[in-house]
Parts: C-alpha cells; structure tokens; sequence
C-alpha cells in the first residue's frame, strides 16, 4: 500500500530547487522598481534568485511520484473516472485535421482550425485572389496589422485607457511557440491605436511562450498581472510582471519579478496542464484568491490559491469546482453578477443578491461554458444553482465559433465586458497568403437574467452604435411560407441588422402537437422545413443564392402545446469554397410568454456575430463567400416553415470603419 503526505506549501518550497539549464541572458525590461512604486513587490535576494534557477526536472520527477496519490485521492471523489478515461481512450477519433495541429504537442488547445472528415483527404484549397482575401479583412472588429492573433490577454480600463494584451506571433500568421504579448489601448473599445509589443519570451520560465494572463488592479491602483509561461522544458508555470512606470497611461513597459516562476504545477499536475490564471478577488480574510485551470484523468477543475503579495501562494484543500468528463479546463473565468441591478460588479464584489459565473475553455471542443450558481467565499467553493447547465455540460457563452473567453470589470462605465478570440476557419494556405489570422469578439456587457432566472445575457458594448451610419426601415414585412424577399439596403458588407418576428396565432394554434425531436445542426440546416420553421434572415448572399449564410429561428410544438424555440446559423452553403467551415451551429433559446422574436445581427465581412432575445443566445460565425462580397452582398428574408405566416419588422444600419492607429508616438495623452 502506497501512503502519501502532500504539504499545501509545497508549490512554494519546491520554487527552492528550480534551476535553469539554459539561461537566457537578453533582457528587454527595466530593473525592477524599489521603494514606493512596489511596496508588496520586493525584489527577492541573490541567493533566491538563484536557488529558483535549478532544473524543473526534480519538480516533474517528484510530481509524477506523487501523483498518484492525488489520483488516488480524485478516484475517491470521482470514483468512476479512472475506468471511464481508459474506456474512452480506445474510441476511435471522429476527426482528422488538413495540417498537423498547432499548439497540442505544447500542451495548449489546438489552434489549427479541424475540419470534420471521418478517413477522407483534405479537401482542395480554392484558387482565392487577393481581391476576395482582401474583402475578408474586418473593419470594425480589433486586430492587429498583420500576423497570428489568438487568447486576449488582462484587459483593463486605467487612467482614461481601455487595454488589450493578446497572444500573438510576432513571425507569421500561424500559431508559433514564440508566443508573445501584443498591446493596444482605446478611449471606447471601437478605435484602437496600437501599441509595441507588452512581453516577449526572454526568460527561461517564459522561453517557449508567454501565454494566458489576467490583471488585478489593487486597492492603490498598483496592476499585478500573472501569466502563464512556457519554460525551456516546456512546463507550465505562473509568473508575475507589472508597469514599469505607474504614471504611465499607455503601460508601454512592463517588469517580470525575478523571483519568476511564482507557482508551478503541484503534485498530480500534469506540467502540461497548468494555466491561466484568473484575476485575483478578495477574501473575507483580507487575502487575495485566484483558481487556475487544470483536470485529472477527465475531469475538468479549478485550482484555488490564496496569496497576501502575489509572490508566496498557498494551495487550498480541493478545488472551487470540478466537473467529470470535460476534460482540461483551460482559461477559466470567475466573477459576481447582480440579480437586480443592471451594472456590473467588481471581481471582489460579494452580497445579498449576487450569483457567481463559473466559465471555462474546454480543450476537448474548444468551447466557452458557463454556469450560474452560489459561492461560499468560507470554504472556497461553488457550487451551481442547476447541477444539469453545469459547466461543461450546460450553456455556452456562445454555440459559435468563440473561444478563451476573458471578462474584466469596467470600472469607467460600471459593466463587465466580455472578450474572446475568434479563430479563422478556412485553411492556413489561405491565412499565410493574406499575411493574418483571427480576430477579437466586438466586447460585450455581461448581465444576469432577472426574466429567466436561469442563464446570462450578452450583448454588444454600447459604442459600437457610434459606428452607425444610414439606416433603412422595413415595417410589418409579410412572408408567406417558401417565400424569399429580397432587401435593398446597397452592400451587405458591414450592417447592424435588428430585426423583430411574429408567428400569427392562428398558425402556432392550429399546428399539431408533435414529439420533434430537433437540433440546428441535424435538421438540415435552413432547408429542413418544418410546420413553424425555419424562418428569418439570410446574410451574405449572392444576387442567386448561390451563396448564403442563413441566421433563423425555428419552432418545435411539443406535446401540451409548448413551444420549443431554435435559433441557428447555417453555413452548409456560406461559400463555394470546400476548404472552409460548413458547420451549422445553435441551440435552443428561451422565449418567454408574450415576447416577440428578435435578432441582432453584426456583420463585418468574414465575421458575424449574432444575437437572440437580447442576448441569450448567441452565434458567431466565420464566413468566407467568393461571390458574395463587397457590393454583391446582399441580404433576404425568407420563410421556410411550411404553415407559418410570419411578420417581420428591421432596421438595417451601414457600418463604418473603425479607426486603427499604428504610431503609438503620435498619441495624445
């Protein structure tokens, strides 16, 4: 029998027998700051400093030793897990990829987009010119010039400036192991100026990719911000860095603590499952908390660490939440939401009429779930309000393509604001010859449900309407069944379309009650009629509907006359293209009685995101039409339900462009 003692310091003592194998003298940042500027923040002594630089090898050695008793441990409280992980291990995969996947062997999520194909070749690459390639570019979604985008990264609002930090490769647009920090800074989230490169890969713990990160602003106003590094060995460990100059607005530079790493995996962590971490919240104790993502055999969980200075860490007993069967938990968020109000809340924020989201990125399917339920700041622990919608397995922030989502609270504007980087979906052929690839989600407010009680609502940051331009009304447009109706509005490139639909009475009475069993994707799609749907818009479509990208609802009528509703977004037909996504993505959306359907919809060329019911379900879509573009995008209503009436009424806005500043010396502060 194997006996194991595992001390909760013992990430902190085992900092004491790192050493670095290959030291990286070059160094980009300014010496860390003494007195005032960093009073929490002290520099470690020499001797510290180079006690920590010791192989990791010991650290791998001894985790593994003791991993098995925290594998032990976790069968006990997930007894079926370890039978279930060797079960699956022997399916067969469903899927193959065009090229080999990016970022797995790392130990991140695969960034290569995986193209569903059951023992089939990769499909052809279409001849794309330059004019179609150059359509695809955004124009009012966040991106940098050129290059592979990925994760955002520690968003904040400080001294009058949004700030983004991303994952980004600085060498090409494709993912690389040279991850480093872009940086770019806005007055309101739609212009943005960028800026030079926050953090690059110039230490040991960070040599093989500065990763993941979130900022925590302290009470004083000092900006602690922990990330994930890739070491020379390629384990995953936490560090820490902040402003070089606190006066500084723009953040332009930034200090990495010496005494890095500041935590690496503990016993039973796998040194490639063991990242991003959130930002930090108070605790009853006067101590700061923090979770980082990770799993054991299959089941997904969040590590919780308190710390007083952001250097020293405890690991607390358990975990916040753990969910069998979801796999790696990858860039996981926790934050408050009022059941009331209308704001947001600061992280730290706990009271009479708050829930608490737990969100996580599951590496398995490369989708964002959350869950609502109640934190016990005590004990350390949440748990959700329904056991059925937890995460992994419920609701998605969005049922598109949206993934390592990351939230901040706006203390400018008093909201929550959700990023999320948006992956390319056609091949990388066709991303390294347009020199770019990925973009960011437009920012979206985040707030509780009062009506439903039951899920969140998102919806586009208010700013984004300083982009409208002129707009066309169409009113209490009737559309009988199989009908399509062509919209004037000139170019559907870049809209804002908000659209409002009834189905009439006399139709949802007089269709049968049915035991329809019905999802988005295995329904066929918009052309799979039904007595109550599909019905509702078509977006970039060509004069002949050769191409088209349906966004519709559709409507199941079950047994007791309730009304099941469907909002979905179809791209089976989207492109002529074969080396682009063809997916069709949705889920089920409440509707509550005495509600009309509503939609809104973004588009802003090859990205489209989609809204219904103010925002409890969303879809964001990559789009790559060859005809439908520029002034040959057009837009249609349609109706495909088979006994169904449906009026509709929509205001479409032009977009315009958003400014993107390139010289950060030009800035006026």
């Amino acid at each position: 029998m194997l006996f194991c003692s595992v001390n909760s310091h013992y990430h902190t003592h085992i900092l004491h027998i790192i050493k670095m194998e290959h030291p990286i003298t070059i160094s980009h940042y300014t010496p860390l700051p003494d007195g005032e500027h960093s009073p929490s923040l002290t520099t470690t002594n020499t001797a510290e400093q180079s006690s920590r630089r010791r192989s990791l090898t010991f650290v791998l050695l001894f985790s593994s030793i003791l991993a098995a008793c925290l594998v032990m441990g976790t069968m006990v409280l997930f007894p079926n897990s370890g039978n279930e992980a060797v079960e699956k291990s022997t399916v067969v995969p469903e899927e193959t990829v065009e090229v080999a996947p990016r970022g797995v062997a790392e130990g991140v999520s695969m960034k290569s987009f995986r193209r569903p194909a059951l023992n089939a070749e990769p499909p052809a690459n279409f001849p794309w010119n330059s004019n179609v390639l150059s359509w695809q570019r955004s124009s009012f979604h966040f991106q940098p010039n050129q290059n592979w985008m990925n994760d955002p990264n520690g968003p904040l609002f400080y001294k009058g400036w949004y700030h983004l930090f991303y994952q980004y490769n600085p060498d090409g647009a494709i993912w690389g192991n040279k991850i480093v920090w872009g940086h770019a800074v806005s007055s309101d989230l739609i212009h943005w100026k960028h800026l030079p490169v926050a953090m690059v890969t110039d230490h040991w713990y960070d040599v093989n990719g500065v990763w993941t990160g979130s900022a925590t602003i302290l009470p004083d106003g000092q900006i602690v911000m922990l990330y994930t590094g890739s070491t020379n060995e390629s384990v995953q460990v936490q560090n820490l860095a902040y402003p070089a100059d606190p006066s500084d607005p723009l953040l332009i530079e930034w200090v990495k603590y010496p005494g890095n790493p500041v935590l690496v995996p503990p016993p039973g962590i796998d040194f490639k499952d063991f990242r991003d971490p959130t930002t930090a919240w108070r605790t009853p104790e006067g101590k700061w908390r923090l979770i980082i993502g990770s799993k054991l055999n299959k089941t997904g969980i969040s590590l919780v660490y308190d710390t007083v200075d952001f250097k020293n860490f405890t690991l607390l007993d358990g975990v916040l939440h753990a969910v069998h069967g979801t796999g790696m938990w990858e860039c996981v968020d926790f934050y408050p939401v009022s059941k009331f109000g209308e704001n947001g809340l600061d992280t730290s924020f706990d009271g009479v009429g708050v829930k608490h989201v737990m969100k996580a990125s599951l590496d398995d399917d490369r989708n964002d779930y959350y869950a609502i339920g109640t934190y016990d700041p005590v004990s350390g622990k949440w748990v959700p309000d329904n056991p059925e919608l937890d995460v992994g397995i419920g609701l998605r922030y969005d049922y598109g393509i949206y993934y390592a989502s990351k939230t901040f609270y706006d203390s400018n504007k008093k909201r929550r604001v959700l990023w999320s980087w948006i992956k390319e979906t056609d091949s990388e052929i066709s991303d390294v010859r347009k020199g770019w690839a990925s973009v960011q989600g437009i920012p979206r407010t985040i707030l509780f449900d009062p009506k439903t009680g039951s899920n969140l609502l998102q919806w586009p940051v208010e700013e984004v309407n300083k982009l409208r331009l002129n707009k066309t009304v169409f009113e209490n447009v009737e559309i009988n069944t199989g009908a399509v109706l062509p919209l004037e509005i000139g170019s559907g490139s870049q809209l804002d379309i908000t659209a409002e639909f009834e189905v009439d009475k006399e139709s949802l009475e007089r269709v049968q009650e049915t035991n329809e069993v019905y999802d988005c994707k295995n329904n066929g799609g918009s052309s799979g009629r039904g007595a109550l749907g599909p019905f509702g818009l078509l977006i970039l479509a060509d004069k002949d509907l050769s191409e088209q990208t349906p966004v519709y609802f559709y409507i199941a009528k079950g047994s007791g006359g309730n009304l099941r509703t469907f909002f979905c977004a179809d791209h089976s037909r989207s492109s002529k293209a074969v080396d682009v996504d063809k997916e069709i993505y949705g889920s089920v959306v409440p509707v509550l009685r005495g509600e009309k359907l509503t939609m809104r919809i973004l588009v802003d060329h090859s990205i489209v995101e989609s809204f219904s019911q103010g925002g409890r379900t969303c879809i964001t879509s990559r789009v790559y039409p060859t005809k439908a573009i520029y002034n040959n995008a057009k837009v249609f209503l349609f109706n495909n339900a088979t006994e169904a009436r449906i009026i509709a009424s929509l205001n479409i806005w032009q977009m315009n462009t958003a400014q993107r500043q390139t010289h950060f010396a030009d800035l006026v502060i």
